[in-house]
């Protein structure tokens, strides 16, 4: 009887875990096709003249494009100043991401490493401005971009993207956790706080650092809705605002697919090749906001 039944339940439990698998592996492989089907059409529309875009059967989808037109790919450079706004784009996103992990680290290393009065509250009041959204603060900072002259230039796209709560947080948990017994031991040799940050916290701290690079490109290489306010011309705009601009030259048409779809690939490229090579980042930032 007790062997029986110990068979039963262990039969009931490898079924029960097969459902279980099953179910998670029919979600996952759900999600996945929601994810990858837009992607699909917009390579494979890219790949379509402007007249087979539309051609549509209703008993089959037409994803392989017949013939396969190249030419957008080489018109979307053409049609408007693509070069000009990927040169937008690479040079904000270079120099905001720069200048954002630099003083992320350096207020981190204050806030973590160095004793002043009232720190913890000093910290805690700008990780409070974590909680105010961006939509309250956009006004505001964009009258005083108009004050001081820099709407439609490089200096309005930049400099309110410099600073950020979230990787001086991010960094702070991280050096927090960097054993103090190093510093001592710089400090013995003569090392001043300068010299211990650059020394012994940056070396250590390199995958925190890789982590914050990568959430900060990524953040602003699809920013949208700031550059938008502060650019007027042309030469200013980013590519996120030039798609958006390529597709109101059709405001009375239909806006050309093709084409519109062959730019948003080209956008992309550098996110795909900066998620695949900094894929564990994410996995790294996730255990680093949670270290105490």
């Amino acid at each position: 009887m007790a062997a029986g039944w110990c068979s039963t339940t262990t039969t009931d439990m490898v079924y029960k875990n097969i459902l279980q698998k099953t179910f998670s592996y029919s979600l996952l492989i759900m999600g996945a096709i929601t994810m990858v089907l837009p992607f699909a059409w917009m390579v494979s529309t890219s790949l379509k003249s402007y007249s087979s875009v539309f051609i549509f059967n209703v008993n089959e989808i037409n994803w392989i494009p017949n013939p396969i037109y190249w030419k957008n790919y080489i018109d979307v450079w053409k049609v408007v100043p693509f070069a000009r706004f990927y040169f937008n784009s690479l040079f904000v996103c270079i120099t905001v991401t720069l200048a954002q992990v630099v003083t992320s680290a350096l207020a981190a290393y204050s806030f973590s490493r160095l004793r002043f009065p009232c720190r913890e509250k000093v910290f805690f009041s700008y990780l409070a401005t974590m909680m105010i959204p961006g939509s309250v603060t956009m006004i505001p900072v964009f009258v005083l971009m108009g004050m001081f002259g820099w709407i439609d230039s490089y200096k309005a796209l930049i400099i309110p993207a410099a600073f950020s709560a979230y990787g001086t947080f991010m960094l702070r948990q991280f050096f927090m956790t960097i054993p103090r017994d190093l510093e001592d031991a710089a400090k013995i040799d003569g090392c001043n706080y300068w010299t211990i940050f650059c020394k012994v916290i940056l070396p250590l701290s390199k995958t925190a650092l890789a982590t914050l690079t990568v959430f900060v490109a990524l953040g602003n290489w699809v920013s949208f809705m700031w550059p938008l306010l502060v650019t007027n011309s042309l030469e200013k705009r980013t590519l996120p605002v030039g798609l958006a601009y390529f597709q109101e030259m059709y405001q009375y048409a239909q806006p050309d697919w093709g084409l519109l779809m062959a730019g948003s690939l080209v956008t992309m490229i550098p996110i795909i090749v900066m998620f695949i090579f900094g894929q564990k980042f994410f996995v790294e930032g996730i255990k680093l906001t949670g270290l105490k």
